[in-house]
């Protein structure tokens, strides 16, 4: 089974194809605004922090996944992506208006919207596709997914940065915009029939509690979750070690972005395998034997060499995408279509928000413990979590 078969397989499929197209546009506008923003913000204040509080505006709304996912399930799912892409296109514009330190407040208003917005978007999408597309194909597209966004992590802040140089911050918001037009015109060629979701039934709260007790009873999705939320956590440890990895290479802080290319490349190859793995594996255990490479390899990052650390991120790069390919693709299989929009909202939430904690205790760790040692702890931890994933009883079978 071939890369180009797989792609080809997606390709073929009107649906799938036109959902790749929507997030490739759709990434590289907001992959250029998240950099350019903590860049404009920069320019204005000369603050550090104000800057750095825009990657905050535009994550804090994930902790509100299940509740804003309950949202995809109250309404017809492409009208809420044309919608939600309308109104990122207009108000991204009100951006242009920003040209002084009186204006942040704007700027971080909008980028609080846009990351409640992403997250309805995200949950919306996932739904669509599991209804639009054939389940056979849920793992290669989500693997083409995978690689679509890293590429674009790779070339839309570069494009980003050049623009900004060139026309500032209010040019990159217009760039978004139309990104966002675009990929409001590719959902509307998707062939989909969706019925009008049923009225809801209960109090608010117990809606959306059920995403979580959803995923909370599954006997499939539960070990993948619980492994996918330790796997990040333990990424953002090994995250935040990244610059003593490098000094203990003997190089200059710049030196991160080679790590950081290597790595995406890792994730671009494993995303176009991933469609093929997963029908011969199930996504258990595609997801288990990506955290144990992802283990070898954050442990072998303590070794200061530099083919070891091109070979370690080229193989972190590959090992993590597996557990988050692997559970969405069980969220999109193993879930009625009520349920889909809360219930990935709740996932998406459980797995990357320890992302952020790990950055966090990372940064004061690194600060306290020689990184070698923290390496190798979190190798070991990574051990067990994918061990543990192996062990669990219920099977996922392949497709």
């Amino acid at each position: 089974m071939t890369t180009t078969w797989t792609a080809a397989r997606v390709v073929r499929d009107r649906n799938a194809g036109l959902s790749l197209t929507a997030v490739v546009i759709s990434g590289f506008g907001t992959s250029a605004l998240w950099l350019a923003s903590g860049v404009w913000v920069k320019d204005l204040t000369g603050s550090d922090g104000l800057a750095a509080l825009c990657v905050l505006a535009m994550w804090a709304p994930t902790l509100a996944g299940p509740l804003l996912g309950a949202l995809a399930d109250r309404f017809r799912r492409r009208p809420l992506l044309i919608a939600a892409s309308l109104l990122m296109a207009g108000l991204l514009l009100t951006l242009c208006t920003v040209d002084s330190p009186r204006g942040l407040w704007l700027l971080y208003a909008v980028l609080f919207v846009y990351g409640a917005t992403g997250v309805v978007h995200d949950a919306a999408e996932s739904a669509l596709i599991a209804t639009a597309v054939d389940r056979s194909l849920l793992g290669d597209l989500n693997g083409l997914r995978m690689t679509a966004g890293e590429a674009m992590k790779l070339l839309a802040p570069l494009a980003g940065a050049g623009l900004y140089a060139a026309y500032g911050g209010a040019a990159v918001a217009v760039l978004d915009s139309v990104t966002f037009l675009l990929a409001t015109v590719v959902y509307a060629f998707l062939r989909v029939r969706e019925d009008r979701p049923a009225p809801p039934t209960g109090s608010r709260r117990e809606r959306t509690a059920e995403g979580a007790r959803h995923l909370w009873s599954h006997p499939v999705l539960r070990p993948l979750v619980s492994a996918g939320g330790a796997t990040m956590l333990c990424a953002g440890v090994s995250g935040a070690l990244v610059y003593a990895v490098v000094e203990d290479l003997g190089h200059s802080p710049a030196y991160a972005g080679v790590l950081y290319a290597v790595q995406g490349a890792g994730s671009v190859a494993v995303g176009l395998l991933s469609g093929p793995a997963l029908r011969r594996l199930g996504e258990r255990r595609f997801a288990a034997y990506g955290i144990a490479v992802l283990a070898v390899a954050v442990a072998l990052r303590a070794v200061p060499d530099d083919p070891t650390a091109w070979a370690c991120s080229a193989a972190i790069g590959a090992g993590l995408p597996a557990v988050l390919i692997a559970t969405l693709t069980a969220v999109q299989r193993e879930t009625p279509g009520p349920l889909l929009g809360r219930v990935t909202a709740t996932a998406n939430t459980l797995v990357f928000s320890p992302n952020v904690l790990g950055l966090a205790a990372g940064a004061a760790l690194v600060e306290l413990v020689d990184h070698r040692l923290l390496l190798a702890v979190l190798g070991a931890a990574l051990a067990v979590t994918a061990a543990t994933l192996l062990g669990h009883r219920a099977n996922t079978a392949p497709a």
